[in-house]
């Protein structure tokens, strides 16, 4: 049987951003399953709600194409196209802050993804003391090792393409088997959390539509959540930009840049919601790249 062909290329309309920019939003944290096309170093395939996506450069604009069950309306979601990141950007306190304008500079375009929610959770539940490169090794073997198949057609010696795991089928698998993924302790907050949610029918989609306060709070009753992976699934996965994660870098970032050195994540959290505001997660995604690129220096 013939499998599906990759869909024609598409232009992206809406956001052009340059390879430095792309790459980090595609790949600097938000998301763990994007990688560069073996042999295309400007192609970046990516997975998500059981379909797959190719994007590349061309000039200056971007191009898609899809597989599986992804379509145009998915992809504009999941880029964030229907929402006017120039005025949110610009809305930042920027002005007033140096350094924040300078992060701004540096990565001109970038922009926060939305992903689907319970898929973010089980990307940040793999996160904790993990780097990037650690954390999509982990989901990749999930998605292999228990996902269901992509069907689309593949050049001879391709990766074959899967889904990640849904949480019903994650509340099927013991937890032996999931340490076997590289999880680690992580294995039983996946597991513990499975259960959960196969006990509560529409949690989930229930959690994501509450305002901010009321989601971090029911995410943080579930195993392995604390404040910081709350905030990623909120930002990342619900689109809620007044979530602000607090990692390694960012308590770097405001230690170095707006002296906090000694706060506590929670202390910092709370500055850095006063102090951006209500879009406070976008800052918080500037800083972070930018701390990750030049911290060093």
């Amino acid at each position: 049987m013939n499998q599906p062909a990759w869909s024609d290329w598409q232009a992206v309309t809406g956001w052009s951003p340059d390879a430095a920019v792309l790459a980090e939003t595609l790949d600097g944290g938000q998301a763990f399953r994007w990688n560069l096309a073996s042999g295309s170093p400007d192609v970046w395939i990516g997975h998500w709600a059981g379909g797959a996506v190719q994007i590349r450069r061309e000039s200056d604009r971007l191009l898609w194409r899809g597989a599986g069950s992804l379509n145009a309306a998915d992809v504009q979601h999941y880029l964030g196209l229907d929402r006017d990141w120039g005025s949110l950007t610009d809305s930042l306190p920027w002005r007033s802050d140096p350094h924040l304008a300078r992060c701004l500079a540096a990565f001109p375009g970038l922009r926060i993804l939305r992903q689907p929610f319970g898929e973010t959770l089980l990307g940040f539940l793999c996160s904790a003391t993990k780097q990037i490169v650690q954390i999509k090794q982990m989901v990749a073997l999930l998605a292999e090792r228990h996902g269901s198949p992509i069907r689309v057609a593949k050049g001879p010696g391709a990766p074959p393409h899967h889904a990640l795991p849904t949480w019903a089928q994650l509340a099927t698998i013991p937890e032996a088997e999931l340490r076997s993924c590289l999880l680690g302790f992580r294995a039983r907050f996946i597991h513990e959390t499975a259960l959960f949610l196969a006990q509560r029918p529409g949690w989930l989609e229930e959690t994501e539509t509450l305002p901010y306060a009321a989601a971090k709070a029911r995410l943080m009753e579930l195993p392995g959540v604390g404040e910081k992976v709350a905030d990623c699934v909120l930002l990342f996965g619900a689109g809620k930009l007044e979530a602000f994660p607090v990692d390694t870098w960012v308590l770097k970032s405001l230690a170095r840049r707006y002296g906090l050195d000694g706060w506590k994540p929670a202390q910092v959290a709370h500055f850095g919601r006063t102090h951006f505001g209500p879009l406070a997660g976008l800052a918080q995604q500037f800083l972070f790249s930018w701390e990750r690129k030049h911290g060093g220096r």
